[in-house]
């Protein structure tokens, strides 16, 4: 169980160890429960074949929710930025998760990540903005300027997340404040540059 638990991002052996502890301690309120969750979400949640997230339904809720701005598209690296901005609330759009970003260090290509549905989707034309909210990291970055090559030929406006995001920064771990800032400030992705 420690083994396991130390796999988990942000924890080591010791944190590990602590949290096997708290769960072992509180058996019957804690480990049980916390059992019952894990079992039942590896035998319901799936991934969306629309936009990648995860939920418990195909597609996701959030691509059958009506009342979204059908014309505004989001790209995200990852499930957990979907899930800071919609925490945000000021933005009613779609999104796309890709599933991670371009990186050469790791061996990620374009084939690893959801690029290709990407291109499937805004080419209907249903979509006028295509919004990057990639991490401002440099592979973050690459990625956006990879896709947004891609989709070029399409011709929908791009922009991308602009004020307030930190250099390094990770959208699930900023502050809504600073989302919220950073997204009413977004500009167009220039990639003749």
């Amino acid at each position: 169980m420690i083994e396991l638990i130390a796999r988990m991002p942000g924890l080591g052996p010791r944190s590990a160890q602590k949290a096997a502890l708290h769960l072992l301690k509180e058996k019957n309120e804690r480990l049980l429960p916390l059992a019952q969750a894990l079992n039942e979400a590896g035998e319901k949640v799936t991934t969306c074949n629309i936009c990648g997230s995860f939920d418990t339904r195909q597609p996701c809720t959030i691509c059958c929710e009506h009342g979204r701005d059908e014309s505004l598209i989001c790209v995200v690296q990852e499930v957990s930025d979907l899930w800071a901005l919609e925490r945000m609330g000021g933005y009613r759009g779609y999104y796309h998760v890709l599933g991670g970003v371009l990186s050469a260090v790791d061996g990620v290509g374009p084939s690893d990540l959801n690029i290709t549905s990407l291109e499937s989707r805004v080419t209907t034309g249903k979509f006028k903005e295509v919004i990057f909210a990639l991490n401002a990291t440099v592979d973050g970055q690459t990625t956006a300027y990879f896709v947004a090559e891609r989709l070029e030929k399409i011709g929908v406006p791009m922009t991308r997340l602009a004020l307030g995001l930190p250099v390094g920064g990770e959208l699930n771990q900023l502050d809504d404040g600073t989302l919220s800032s950073a997204f009413r400030s977004r500009r167009n992705l220039d990639t003749t540059s």
